[in-house]
């Protein structure tokens, strides 16, 4: 292909449409072009697959161990994962995944690193592909009841025993879970596999949504903003409006006294 014959819009379309072959095989020749426009569509085309190569890595890191264990034969490796353990407010969430064999979420990773929007997207692609999902929720009430640590573990067990297909290997992020099912716990898991930063994921999303939702009962508290978590605003509100059914005592007695406390 003669690119000095093409306008630098033709060759944009052009590097946009063709293969990845089609014009690494062209780089040579769109080098030496000395036209402003063609060496920055060279330089960013460049940056765009450097960026493709380290999501394609990150990817292959993230799937490693579930691969090692199909190769031992394992053939449903649900992930299991929480979201909302420290918050003042609101429940702890629990989700399990299994991912099917083959799939490729390249813009997976641990939840927290990602933005609002690309959890929500990301999410929307897991449901959708995922073998089987489930989401479970224990609340204040029961936080308060049985500690947080045994309300995460217990919605753990809730979400994989809501899976629709049954694992046959687990992998929990940094917990062991009470479940006759061979397992094993990883030291932060949504960064290590991708089956626990799916849980992950899908945990942290519908703990937000259902947050948001309870603003809407409760708009003085900023619900929608904070999640639930100790923010200077939510103390505030706390201090002026009291505590809701959402809150969590056992969090919360201890860090103001009863008279700062407005009365239900």
């Amino acid at each position: 292909m003669d690119t000095s014959k093409m306008t630098v819009t033709q060759i944009r379309e052009w590097m946009y449409q063709a293969e990845r072959r089609e014009v690494e095989a062209a780089l040579p020749f769109l080098e030496q072009d000395q036209r402003k426009g063609v060496r920055h569509l060279v330089s960013r085309w460049l940056r765009q697959e450097e960026a493709k190569q380290v999501k394609q890595a990150r990817w292959e890191r993230l799937i490693s161990l579930e691969q090692k264990l199909r190769e031992q034969g394992y053939t449903a490796i649900a992930g299991v994962d929480e979201a909302g353990r420290s918050p003042l407010a609101g429940p702890v969430v629990a989700a399990a995944v299994i991912l099917p064999e083959q799939i490729c979420l390249e813009e997976l990773n641990d939840s927290k690193q990602l933005s609002a929007v690309l959890r929500e997207e990301l999410a929307k692609e897991i449901k959708a592909k995922a073998v089987a999902y489930h989401v479970a929720f224990v609340d204040a009430e029961e936080i308060d009841r049985i500690n947080v640590y045994q309300a995460s573990k217990k919605a753990m067990v809730m979400a994989v025993q809501g899976l629709a297909h049954k694992p046959d290997y687990v992998l929990v992020d940094a917990m062991a879970i009470p479940l006759q099912i061979s397992q094993r716990s990883l030291v932060k898991g949504d960064a290590r596999s991708a089956s626990i930063a799916a849980a992950s994921i899908l945990a942290k999303v519908e703990r937000d949504r259902w947050m948001s939702e309870m603003a809407k009962r409760y708009p003085q508290y900023g619900f929608e903003r904070h999640k639930g978590y100790g923010t200077k605003e939510h103390w505030q509100a706390i201090h002026t409006y009291g505590l809701t059914p959402l809150h969590r005592r056992s969090f919360i007695n201890g860090q103001l006294s009863l008279e700062d406390i407005v009365h239900e």
